[in-house]
């Protein structure tokens, strides 16, 4: 299949079979390794992207089925500076091994533009197995008093 997508403001024309999953078109089509292959069963929110402003599971989505823009976390920096809430994971040592950063990054992203209650529960989609997740809420925390000091 042929498919036109837009990937954090550029747009990408691909020949795809109809199974190839949008973290695959990402990672092995287009070189966008952010998103992250974790349980490659929508379980631990490592493949977590935008489309169209709204987090989902890279893993789940198939890439012929996304009409919306896509965002990732490779996409989030501008100008050299980083996203308020990259900034934020760095300064509350958000992160230890990686692999899940990007998708948490995604979600927390998410969760401050939406001004979720219940931060903890709507990031509990991704999984932390270095177990970062009070500094991962601190950060989201910092970034949420910036924007309320503004």
């Amino acid at each position: 299949m042929d498919i036109c997508i837009e990937v954090n403001g550029r747009t990408e024309n691909l020949d795809v079979e109809p199974g190839v999953t949008l973290l695959d078109a990402l990672r092995e089509r287009l070189d966008v390794t952010g998103p992250k292959k974790g349980c490659d069963r929508g379980q631990c929110g490592a493949c977590t992207v935008h489309v169209g402003g709204r987090p989902v599971l890279s893993c789940l989505t198939l890439a012929a089925t996304v009409r919306e823009p896509v965002a990732t976390v490779d996409g989030l920096a501008a100008d050299g500076e980083l996203h308020p809430v990259q900034q934020a994971f760095v300064d509350q040592d958000a992160l230890q091994c990686g692999f899940c950063t990007s998708g948490q990054i995604m979600s927390a992203v998410a969760a401050v533009e939406q001004d979720v209650a219940d931060v903890r529960e709507f990031m509990s989609g991704n999984i932390c197995r270095c177990a970062a997740y009070p500094n991962i809420v601190a950060a989201i925390d910092q970034v949420r008093r910036a924007d309320a000091s503004v």
